[in-house]
């Protein structure tokens, strides 16, 4: 139980992560279509268009995989102090957030762009502390 005041930023984060990641993931699962119907509106007039349905399903995995190692970071982050698939969860988040990114400008969706960055600053924070 010290380990949560010894380390609350670290563990605020994890579950910052989790948070983000297994909802958006279980939203993708929940709506499949609904999610495949708009982001192929939404890329219809980019490169991507073809691969929207193959993009979908590798954000999906990368989103759970990410908050899965995220829920694993704070559960060791309080038993143990540290958490080595938590440092690994918290860089595949951010590459997660950087192919959003790129998602998001090839779309030309700026607004969107922005708001990838609001999650993006944070994760590297969380990156930049494990890596101490």
């Amino acid at each position: 139980m010290d380990n949560i005041f010894s380390y609350p930023v670290q563990i605020l984060l994890f579950v910052f992560l989790a948070i983000t990641f297994l909802q958006s993931g279980i939203d993708k699962i929940m709506d499949w279509k609904g999610n495949l119907s708009w982001l192929t509106g939404h890329f219809s007039k980019t490169f991507l268009k073809n691969s929207v349905p193959l993009l979908l399903g590798i954000i999906l995995l990368l989103e759970l995989v990410s908050g899965v190692l995220s829920v694993v970071g704070v559960v060791q982050f309080i038993t143990s102090g540290e958490s080595v698939p938590g440092f690994y969860g918290s860089i595949l988040s951010a590459i997660t957030l950087l192919m959003l990114l790129f998602g998001q400008r090839v779309a030309k969706d700026y607004e969107g762009a922005k708001t990838i960055v609001i999650y993006f600053v944070p994760t590297m924070f969380l990156v930049y502390l494990l890596h101490q």
